[in-house]
């Protein structure tokens, strides 16, 4: 191309942004690579030539219309502040373009949103109501692009393929495609002088190849269908664009071909992600039948963060013990306000000095590396290094287990004791991890019963290399349900949730609304492998039938067990059960010291200590029997109602309560009869007549084999 053919005039843009369909009183989402049109004739480049872009299009679309400017920072996503006014733009797909971005950004009266990932710039009468009070997603519902579409907006590309455009994301939002998914990114915005953090959504691709971005074919379709108008201008072209239009194009082609604006070719974006990061693999058996001592001694030791090869293979080896259906939750599922993450891998992370000593390393133990760090690798000064290296609150020569699902950092651990040693002045870090798209997963066990009705048995495990929090809480509901699964008849049904920490919850509870309609009750079992005393821990509401049968069990079973209000013990997943919305009395069942202890919950809490020599022989299966007798007192606490009228004349049927064997009951045995009638259970009757459950129960039961009651 001749020289001359590659200069244009402000006349020469003007002219092709109003053939390519810009008009006077616009709105439009202007992208630009001022590069590829050629040289702006008359001006000496730099912000000479910015503000003669800038004129021309203002001179288009006159004092009427509304210019917006995409400003692009990825603050949240590099994990640094975001400040809405001093914050400089990254720039768009072609770096010369960050000049003009940047000129637009400074220019007085424009206004900038506060997203700090995709903030957009604008000026002109729509400007205020376009970029505040944002929701905090960059693509979806209410977000520029959203308001863009539903005002009537219009694209403009300045030397840039409509295929450039970020709008394209706002409409495969949208629709939803198999190869993006919502990702929390966290961090601080400032605005006014004032500094907050926030969460923002950003709908991200997967990172395989399959999944970079290609809108060259919707290009093409928006060209043919008369959606996008171009006009020559220098050596490139401007493009235009009505944003409602081209909104509708790429649903209707993304439903047809849901990978219609990726490279590709399509695939299982699970699998196309596990082939990318090659994480490690866990093959773990357990024998048939294996006892909760084995399941410890194979499953402990294995990396279980909440979504991870190392959970996934803890989870398929306890599916092999008793029936399990596994339900699968994908990244980025929206359940209720919560975001599923991403899977964390940590291929490998270590600590050495800078002449090559290792200090320690993510091999020696996995509690060294915080869960779902960042990756990392560099020299570091000894201070830098301490900010972001956790050590246990209580014990001197124990690892801790730190986790920051939702905040983006990187962090290692150690012991208190080692840290103490580390006294050169820098140090080298590497931590090789990885996150990529996968799902979240909870298993479930049933027991079926007479009735849909369920009551929800629940454990996590998902602490990587600990024990009593809270795979002894797993491998005690595993023995409860081979248990029910033995037996014969049931009057409720029994589930079994093995799940990662409080979002496997929502994540399961999120995604199947009728799943708490069916459960009338349930219990989180945890921190069950200690010699302490049980400790049960009531639901919100405290005096709901399970409540209180499970109270009367354990005070009749263990009478040095105690109970404990809501929320007084270590939270987990009876939170999400007994929260606004779902409202199933949960409660929850420790073995733990008491509130006001030093070293409550326990000693080697959150701990590379927390191994299973710390288990007491009999502690899982005295808590697994605790369990199977607290179901037994609510499978049992019918209301029993009378067949007889009067006194039963206890000589005609050979009634008789023995005084050695139920002595609480041979004393209430009248009270007793003279309490059924069909308004009371068997537990209001004995705490009626102050006796033991099972006293009420034999007395009850003698009574229905009679033929005197029924229930």
């Amino acid at each position: 191309m001749h020289a001359d053919a590659a200069r244009f005039t402000r006349a020469d843009l003007s002219a092709g942004l109003r053939r390519a369909g810009l008009e006077t009183g616009d709105l439009v989402f202007v992208h630009a690579a001022l590069g590829a049109l050629g040289c702006p004739d008359g001006c000496g480049g730099g912000d000479e030539a910015n503000a003669m872009i800038h004129s021309a299009i203002r001179d288009t679309v006159g004092d009427s219309g509304t210019i917006l400017v995409p400003t692009y920072t990825f603050s949240f996503c590099r994990g640094e502040l975001f400040d809405v006014v001093a914050t400089p733009t990254s720039g768009g797909p072609w770096s010369p373009s960050r000049d003009f971005l940047e000129y637009f950004r400074q220019r007085p009266g424009v206004l900038r949103s506060a997203d700090p990932i995709h903030s957009v710039a604008a000026e002109g009468p729509r400007a205020r109501e376009l970029l505040t009070d944002l929701p905090h997603t960059c693509f979806g519902a209410g977000s520029v692009h959203d308001r863009l579409r539903r005002a009537g907006g219009k694209i403009c590309m300045l030397g840039l393929g409509l295929d450039e455009a970020t709008f394209r994301h706002h409409a495969e939002e949208s629709v939803g495609v198999p190869y993006r998914f919502q990702k929390l990114f966290t961090g601080t915005v400032r605005e006014g002088g004032v500094s907050r953090n926030e969460g923002w959504l950003y709908y991200v691709r997967i990172l395989a190849n399959n999944a970079f971005p290609d809108g060259r074919r919707l290009e093409q379709d928006a060209r043919a269908a008369g959606v996008c108008r171009a006009a020559p201008v220098g050596a490139g072209e401007v493009l235009v664009a009505d944003a409602r239009t081209y909104f509708d194009l790429t649903v209707e082609a993304v439903r047809r071909d849901p990978w219609y604006t990726a490279l590709g070719p399509a695939g299982d974006p699970v699998a196309l992600e596990r082939a990318r990061v090659c994480a490690p693999a866990y093959d773990v058996r357990l024998p048939p039948n294996a006892t909760p001592d084995e399941m410890v001694a194979r499953l402990w030791r294995l990396p279980r963060d909440i979504v991870s090869s190392g959970y996934d293979a803890a989870l398929r080896a306890l599916a092999t013990q008793v029936p399990m259906t596994i339900h699968e939750i994908p990244t980025g599922t929206e359940c209720w306000t919560w975001i599923v993450p991403e899977r964390w891998t940590c291929h490998e992370a270590w600590l050495e000095t800078i002449s090559g000593e290792r200090v320690f390393s993510y091999t020696d133990n996995p509690l060294h590396v915080v869960s779902y760090s960042l990756p990392f690798e560099g020299e570091v000064a000894r201070d830098e290094l301490l900010r972001h290296l956790h050590v246990h609150p209580r014990l001197d020569d124990a690892v801790p287990f730190v986790f920051k699902y939702y905040e983006r950092e990187w962090g290692l651990c150690c012991s208190r004791r080692l840290r103490d040693k580390l006294t050169d002045d820098r140090y080298r870090v590497v931590i090789r991890a990885s996150f990529s798209y996968d799902t979240l997963k909870v298993g479930e066990v049933v027991a079926p019963g007479a009735s849909e009705e369920s009551i929800v048995l629940c454990a996590h495990l998902c602490h990587p290399a600990m024990v009593n929090d809270d795979l002894s809480g797993v491998v005690v509901g595993i023995d409860v349900m081979r248990a029910l699964l033995e037996r014969g008849q049931r009057r409720y049904t029994y589930r079994f949730l093995v799940l990662p920490e409080t979002i496997g919850s929502v994540a399961l509870l999120g995604s199947q609304p009728g799943y708490a309609r069916r459960a009338v009750g349930g219990v989180f079992l945890e921190m069950l492998g200690r010699a302490n005393p049980h400790a049960l821990q009531l639901s919100l509401a405290g005096t709901s039938e399970i409540d209180r049968c499970f109270s009367a069990a354990l005070r009749d079973y263990e009478p040095h067990g105690w109970t404990s209000p809501y929320r007084t013990l270590p939270g987990n997943d009876e939170r999400q059960f007994n929260a606004p919305g779902v409202r199933v009395p949960m409660l929850q069942l420790l073995r733990v010291r008491h509130v006001d202890d030093a070293e409550y919950p326990y000693r080697e809490y959150h701990s590379s200590e927390d191994t299973p020599e710390r288990v007491p022989p009999g502690s899982l299966s005295e808590s697994r029997d605790l369990v199977v007798r607290m179901i037994d007192v609510l499978e049992r606490n019918v209301r029993p109602v009378n067949r007889y009228s009067g006194e039963v004349f206890c000589s005609r049927y050979g009634l008789h309560v023995d005084p050695f064997n139920n002595p609480q009951g041979h004393r209430a045995l009248f009270q007793i009869m003279d309490l059924i009638d069909g308004s009371r259970s068997v537990l209001d009757i004995a705490e009626q007549c102050g006796i033991a459950f099972d006293a009420a129960w034999q007395v009850v039961d003698e009574l229905h084999r009679h033929g005197l009651v029924t229930w």
